[in-house]
Parts: C-alpha cells; sequence; structure tokens
C-alpha cells in the first residue's frame, strides 16, 4: 500500500489548488506553492486539520462545502475575516503573522470543570536563560507578566531556584523534548501548557527568536510574549478579541504600563475569582493631594525611593519600566528603620545609599542617626551624625544630596547648607552658607534632593526643582508628586 501514498499527496494537492483557482484575484497574485504549503501547515497547527481533510470533489463548487473548506472559514471566523471558505490574500496575510504556538480554539469558556491549579500560590522556575538578555532582565519580563495575573485574580506566584515549581520556563530551539518543535526564526515565538502534573503550565519560549526589553523591528518583546503564555499556563485558551492579551497573534506591550483588557480579566476571574483588595492603612500619605511634600529621596540601586513619614515610594529608572512604582511602609524595605526618615543620600560608586532619622527615645545611640543601606530588605548599621562634623546645634537633616562629579555630599538644614567632603571626609570650611544667596530660584528651604544622570532634583514643598548645579539655574520646575503618577 505505501505505493498509494504519493499519490494520495497529489490528490491533496490538485485539491487545494482546485480551491485556490476560484480566487477572484489577478494571475500574477495567485498564490505560490509556498503559499499553498503555508496553509496546510497552518491549519494542521492551529486547527486540527488531518492530511485527510481535503475530499475528493466531482466539480469546483463542491469545494465550497468540502472539509479543507470548513476549516479556512473556521480560522477565517475565529480572526473576525469574510468567511467564504477560501484561501485569499487576507487570509494568508493573518497566517504568515508571528504568534503563539497554542492551537486556536473557542472564546474563554466559563465552566466550573475547566483546567486550573487548584492553589492560588503557585511557583515558577526559570530553567533555562537566554542570551539575548541579562538575567536580571528576563526576571524582570517574567515578575512583570506574572503580576499583571495576580493583580486581575486572587494569585501568588512564588519564584523557586532549585526546587520542583508548578510553572518551569525556558528557552530552547527546533525539536526540545515536548513533541512540538519550534519553526526557527519568526512564526511561532513560543508555546505553553495547561495546568497539570508533568509539563503542565509550563512555557516554552523559541531561542532562535531576538528576545528584547524593549520594542524592536528585529526581534520580540520578552513580556508581551510571557503574559500572553502565562495566560495559557493558568488555563485560559484564545480570544478572538484583537485587543485581548490572549489574542494569539503577536502585539506588542510596555510591560509596566499594561493593564489586563477586560476580555482577560474576566477569563481569569472565572478560573480563579476576583482579587481580594487590601485596605489602606490609616496613617497612609495621601500621594495625589495637592498639598503634598515628601521628606527624602535617594537613588538606590536601580530605584529611586520617596519617603513620607514612614511610608516609601520606589519607581525605577529604567526606561522601558519607568512606569513601575512599588510602595509600601518604610519598615518593608528598610527593616532596621522604624522611625520617619529626615532626609537620604546615596553614592553610586560606593553602591550604598545613607538615611538620616530623628532621635528615638527607645535607641540605645541617643540623638539623630544615620543608616548605612547596602540592600533593600536586610539589616543596616548606624552612626552618630555628628560623625560627618555637624554643630551640636544641629538636631536633624532637612535633605542630602551628592554629586559624583565633585565629591561632595551638600546637606541642607533650615535656610543654609553645609558641603561635606567624602574622600577626605570632613566638612570644608566656610559653612554653612545661606541656600537662597547660593542656591537662586528653588526657595528658602529645601525638603529632599537627589542626583540622576549628572541631574539635581530639589524639593521645596510641593514642588521639586530640576536643577543645573554647573550653571547654578533652575532648568524646570513640577510638582512634588509627579512622581508618584499623580
Amino acid at each position: 500500500m505505501e505505493w498509494l501514498w504519493p499519490w494520495i499527496q497529489v490528490l491533496y494537492f490538485l485539491v487545494l489548488t482546485d480551491l485556490l483557482w476560484t480566487l477572484p484575484i489577478s494571475k500574477e497574485q495567485w498564490p505560490r506553492l509556498e503559499d499553498m504549503e503555508l496553509a496546510e501547515g497552518y491549519l494542521r497547527r492551529f486547527y486540527h486539520m488531518s492530511p485527510s481533510s481535503g475530499p475528493q470533489p466531482r466539480n469546483r463548487r463542491a469545494t465550497a462545502t468540502s472539509a479543507l473548506g470548513e476549516k479556512i472559514r473556521e480560522m477565517q471566523g475565529f480572526f473576525s475575516l469574510k468567511q467564504t471558505g477560501r484561501l485569499d490574500l487576507q487570509t494568508l496575510s493573518v497566517m504568515r503573522k508571528h504568534r503563539c504556538g497554542v492551537p486556536d480554539m473557542e472564546n474563554y469558556s466559563f465552566y466550573p470543570d475547566q483546567i486550573k491549579w487548584k492553589n492560588s500560590t503557585i511557583t515558577y522556575r526559570i530553567d533555562q536563560y537566554t542570551p539575548d538578555l541579562t538575567q536580571e532582565e528576563v526576571d524582570t519580563s517574567f515578575r512583570l507578566a506574572l503580576k499583571i495575573w495576580s493583580d486581575a485574580a486572587p494569585l501568588k506566584f512564588i519564584k523557586v531556584n532549585h526546587d520542583k515549581a508548578d510553572i518551569i520556563l525556558s528557552f530552547a530551539k527546533k525539536t526540545h523534548g515536548d513533541f512540538f518543535p519550534f519553526d526557527g526564526p519568526k512564526g511561532v515565538l513560543a508555546h505553553a501548557f495547561a495546568p497539570g502534573e508533568d509539563m503542565g503550565g509550563d512555557v516554552h519560549f523559541d531561542e532562535d527568536e531576538i528576545w528584547t526589553m524593549g520594542h524592536s523591528k528585529q526581534g520580540y518583546n520578552l513580556f508581551t510574549v510571557a503574559a500572553h503564555e502565562l495566560g495559557h499556563s493558568l488555563g485560559l485558551s484564545h480570544s478572538k478579541d484583537p485587543s485581548s492579551l490572549m489574542y494569539p497573534n503577536y502585539n506588542y506591550y510596555i510591560g509596566a504600563q499594561y493593564t489586563l483588557p477586560q476580555d482577560d480579566a474576566l477569563g481569569i476571574q472565572a478560573l480563579y475569582g476576583k482579587p481580594v483588595r487590601k485596605q489602606d492603612p490609616p496613617n497612609l500619605p495621601k500621594k495625589c493631594d495637592p498639598n503634598f511634600s515628601v521628606d527624602a529621596v535617594a537613588v538606590f540601586g536601580k530605584e529611586i525611593m520617596f519617603f513620607k513619614n514612614r511610608y516609601m515610594w520606589l519607581r525605577t529608572t529604567w526606561t522601558t519600566y519607568w512606569n513601575c512604582l512599588r510602595e509600601g511602609p518604610s519598615s518593608t524595605y528598610l527593616p532596621s528603620i522604624n522611625s520617619p526618615v529626615d532626609a537620604a543620600y546615596d553614592i553610586p560608586a560606593k553602591g550604598v545609599a545613607y538615611v538620616f532619622t530623628g532621635n528615638v527615645l527607645s535607641d540605645r545611640l541617643k540623638g539623630p542617626k544615620y543608616w548605612v543601606v547596602r540592600q533593600l530588605k536586610m539589616k543596616s548599621h548606624f552612626g552618630s551624625i555628628y560623625d560627618y562634623g555637624f554643630p551640636a546645634r544641629v538636631r536633624n537633616i532637612d535633605a542630602a544630596v551628592h554629586i559624583s562629579e565633585y565629591g561632595k555630599t551638600f546637606f541642607f538644614i533650615g535656610h543654609d547648607y553645609y558641603r561635606y567632603d567624602e574622600h577626605r571626609r570632613r566638612m570644608d570650611p566656610g559653612f554653612p552658607r545661606n541656600i537662597q544667596t547660593d542656591w537662586p530660584g528653588i526657595g528658602r528651604s529645601v525638603d529632599a534632593a537627589f542626583e540622576l544622570q549628572g541631574t539635581i532634583y530639589l524639593f521645596s514643598g510641593t514642588k521639586a526643582y530640576n536643577y543645573d548645579y554647573r550653571q547654578n539655574r533652575v532648568l524646570n520646575q513640577i510638582l512634588a508628586n509627579a512622581w508618584l503618577d499623580c
């Protein structure tokens, strides 16, 4: 019977050609052989078409009702195309788009027996990284991708490094052990498995693609693809809505700015319920109040820390994730510091930040002090502010900022300021001096300050000033809470 197989393939090719022959397009636009092969492969992979789907019609009109035509019509219906059952150019154009490797099925099914994770706490592990990005960039992309789902449903994701995990994420090429080999550059970008044992929930990314953090004509944004695939890992199928994250074709989204569309939110909530909203603490500073001001600001690593009372916000300095804002009680991120922060500054070259607080009666070291912060969520050691050489009359620091170019740190106290030499570890002579005289345009006092990429930002009341310390002038001003999404 083996001699029949080549003839079956020829017959199937003739059927497909017969279907294409009826297209109302010019002769120059007739689909090429590779177009027909693309269509067959696409329908097999994403619409479960078998090689025997093509019938043996007795005339051309019969092709409109053939099994092949039905599969094309099914695909056209999913993508809201005109359901002709014919392989027209618009249909081919959609088939050529880069997409997820999971087959297209009906839109979300809201049934209680749909596959999902039994627990609301889900572990994940990164089994293989891509050389296209740093490990930190990959970790950040996956964390943001998981966050959009945990923001919409009562889910918690925990990263593990060596233990068994519910979801394993990895990068691989071509055949990689799951019976769904990748197709090389472009085409299928990644695929995922529904919740379950063994490979269930796992996500595989095609290493033949170029993975990026932002938007690139040559590559694909990892957050965008990961967020979509993790929807499959949680139990969601593809959506017909082009604005949905679970739409099968690739679209670029900015991770920190992305909000889950309603179609996806309804889908995930149908599986896991609505998120439990945490009540804000009663003393939470109202960051968007018109009269809001900050107590201290410093840059630590790749985040800007803003302090108010015993609360803080952290904004990333990465351009791609600029709108990623974290917040919480300062003791969450600085467990050693239980009192309000008066001032803070950082020295990037040392990878350290100095945080200043007032006197706390319960402390064994009386009087105002500074804390040396080398890592968030870790204990810090402290010393007295008088180690810097301040006179005894100084009881607290209003603001501080370090200018790396000069190796100097400026301390603002009331209407005056001091200048400290970090290399000689002593105050410069001739200080304090008057703020209004030497820092024109910013008012009489400074509440907070920080330096970023050669620019100083000074906060005074409800305003923040972008200050050019080389030309000694204000460049522009914004509201102090503009940094906090207000």
